[in-house]
């Protein structure tokens, strides 16, 4: 005998979780939530917004951004590796998504840029507080309240466990209560949006081959394991490659102010341990293009490398590139940062009063370091030859001391795992959907292939949402049937 009845079990209470329980109650099902952590929100908590393509907001500021744009965006940027019909429904989706949150009760700030070379498509949700970090919470805040006012129990510090079938067909979710007890769901849909395994070093390193807090510093919230993964698996689900949403991290200066990670992340020299430059250094400022470069390196380490001069630049002028995240020029406490991050120890911050001291420390190659300072100087003057990076971003390295830090790979977590079709089905292998299955979120996120679309910004967050929402609808639709 089950514990509780519904018509729908989501499973997992994030953006993507909390998006499909409010679209399936209000498509007429009943729905009950399971959600291993005392609190809804999950990783999107740490979040500020979603995609929209074609919005208000944008139309507004004269952006002219359309569905066909971005998915020929997507598609050319994938090499068509990815699902078109299943990007076509999201990003066609995504401004009556923006709408639908605002009705929610849902303000945003507007639409914005990731970056200066990314498109307009992150929509910030308004705070108490401006512009930052969390302000998606207001987001979750909103969809959890309304998933409330539609009679949707939420079964907290209860993770999901195994989907159940009867007849190829869902039929019900084993879970732990919060005492251990073992309880049974019975449902006639199921929907997995348990946010991917980005705390699971285990699964990463089999998945990915990556070492997490070695060569990966990828987010890693906690709770966030693969538990979605393995019961998709476990209930037929064809298993698709499990990748990390990419966005390269400046290691080892977490605890310092942000002007460190400011100044080591702009276009200037960038080395590997063979002393030599690996990019046009202008691209840095896509984290994801940044990851990727570092991930072809030894050790999967680039070093960011600055001079006095361009410091002392920088501290007077502002720096040349910011972010949304990092919106402030400022970077004044720069040098007293690095003294406490001297004073503590760190590790992968370096600082040398000669070049050849700064390789030593850091363990590059010494001679052909010094050559690269030596050309890259050279290209201040002439023009970079090697690269072609624009000459606004060439300062010479000359002046003592002299700066480094690690660049490694990093990111919000994995991606993808778990087959699904455009209506967020979970299929077998034979492509066939599972009736009654579907996956949305990270644990279904298979359309970045070997790279997050970092130029599409909000993404992650644009595909819980909507991805939440189609199956909700759609899981709504197959129990009227």
């Amino acid at each position: 005998m089950a514990d509780y009845k519904a018509q729908v079990c989501v499973i997992a209470a994030g953006p993507s979780g909390l998006a499909a329980a409010v679209q399936a109650a209000e498509n007429g099902a009943s729905v009950v939530v399971l959600e291993k952590n005392a609190a809804v929100g999950g990783a999107a908590n740490m979040g500020m917004g979603p995609l929209g393509i074609g919005t208000k907001y944008q139309k507004k500021d004269m952006r002219d951004l359309t569905v066909e744009k971005a998915l020929n965006m997507m598609m050319e940027y994938t090499h068509y590796n990815v699902d078109a019909r299943l990007i076509r429904r999201y990003f066609g989706m995504s401004a009556d998504t923006i709408q639908w949150l605002e009705d929610l009760g849902v303000e945003f700030e507007g639409a914005f840029p990731y970056f200066p070379k990314s498109e307009a498509t992150w929509h910030i949700v308004k705070t108490d507080h401006g512009i930052g970090p969390r302000a998606a919470s207001f987001m979750n805040k909103a969809l959890y309240a309304k998933a409330l006012e539609y009679g949707v129990t939420f079964l907290m510090e209860t993770p999901g466990k195994k989907i159940l079938k009867k007849d190829g067909k869902v039929c019900g979710v084993v879970a732990v209560d919060k005492t251990g007890k073992e309880i049974t769901i019975e449902c006639e849909a199921a929907i997995i949006a348990t946010g991917g395994a980005g705390c699971n070093p285990e699964m990463i390193k089999e998945e990915t081959g990556y070492i997490f807090g070695e060569d990966m510093y990828n987010f890693a919230i906690p709770g966030i394991v693969g538990d979605g993964l393995k019961m998709a698996w476990e209930a037929g689900s064809d298993k698709l490659p499990v990748r990390i949403e990419q966005a390269a991290s400046c290691v080892g200066v977490e605890g310092l102010s942000g002007s460190v990670t400011n100044i080591m992340t702009q276009p200037n020299l960038l080395v590997n341990l063979h002393g030599k430059r690996i990019m046009n250094e202008e691209q840095m400022q896509n984290t994801t293009y940044l990851s990727n470069a570092v991930s072809h390196q030894k050790k999967r380490s680039g070093y960011s490398i600055v001079d006095s001069s361009i410091v002392r630049y920088y501290m007077k002028n502002g720096v040349d590139v910011t972010s949304l995240v990092r919106p402030n020029p400022d970077v004044s406490d720069f040098k007293d940062s690095v003294k406490a991050a001297q004073e503590a120890g760190i590790g992968e911050l370096f600082v040398a009063d000669t070049i050849e001291e700064l390789a030593d420390q850091i363990g590059i190659n010494k001679e052909n370091l010094v050559k690269t300072v030596e050309d890259y100087n050279a290209y201040c003057e002439s023009g970079d030859d090697e690269f072609f990076k624009p000459k606004k971003f060439m300062r010479p390295i000359f002046r003592p001391p002299f700066y480094a830090a690690r660049i490694a790979p990093g990111g919000y977590g994995t991606v993808g795992g778990i087959r699904i079709n455009e209506n967020c089905e979970v299929c077998d292998k034979e492509f066939e959907p599972i009736p009654g299955l579907y996956a949305v979120g990270a644990d279904a996120c298979n359309f970045y292939d070997d790279s997050y679309m970092f130029l599409l910004c909000g993404n992650s967050m644009g595909w819980a949402v909507n991805s939440g929402r189609i199956a909700g609808m759609q899981s709504a639709e197959y129990i009227s049937k």
